[in-house]
C-alpha cells in the first residue's frame, strides 16, 4: 500500500513543487488552508502531514494543536514546511509539537525526501 501524505500549503507554486517531488512515491492529498485541512483530515487520514506555518484563517500551529487533540490523528508525524527560518525557529516549532522541520524554499529536494522517509511509519 502506497503511503499517503497530506500537504497543507496555501501557496500554489509550493504545493506544485511538493507534489512534483513526491507524487511518484506517495499518494498526495492537498489542502490550501488550515480550515480546509481540518475538514479534510477528519475523513482522509494520511500517514504523514506536511504543514505550512503561515496559513490563512487557521495557522499551521493551530492546525497542529487540533491534530494532536484528535484520537485518530494525534499519532501522525507532522512536519513543519515553512519559510520561518530565523535562528531559534526550528526549536520553537519542534517545541510546539511538530515532529520535524523543513525550510522553504526547497532548494535541495533530498532534504524533503529524507525527512519524509525518516518519519513515515515503517512497514514490513
Amino acid at each position: 500500500m502506497t503511503p499517503r501524505i497530506a500537504v497543507v500549503e496555501d501557496n500554489p507554486d509550493n504545493r506544485l513543487l511538493v507534489q512534483t517531488l513526491l507524487e511518484d512515491l506517495y499518494d498526495i492529498s492537498e489542502y490550501d488552508t488550515g480550515v480546509g485541512a481540518v475538514r479534510g483530515l477528519r475523513n482522509d487520514v494520511p500517514d504523514l502531514i506536511l504543514l505550512d506555518i503561515s496559513l490563512p484563517e487557521l495557522d499551521g500551529t493551530e492546525v497542529l494543536h487540533w491534530i494532536r487533540r484528535q484520537p485518530d490523528l494525534r499519532h501522525i508525524p507532522v512536519i513543519a514546511l515553512t519559510a520561518h527560518a530565523m535562528a531559534g525557529d526550528r526549536e520553537k516549532y519542534l517545541a510546539a509539537g511538530f515532529n520535524d522541520y523543513v525550510t522553504k524554499p526547497i532548494v535541495d529536494e533530498s532534504v524533503l525526501l529524507e525527512t519524509v522517509e525518516r518519519w513515515l511509519p515503517k512497514t514490513g
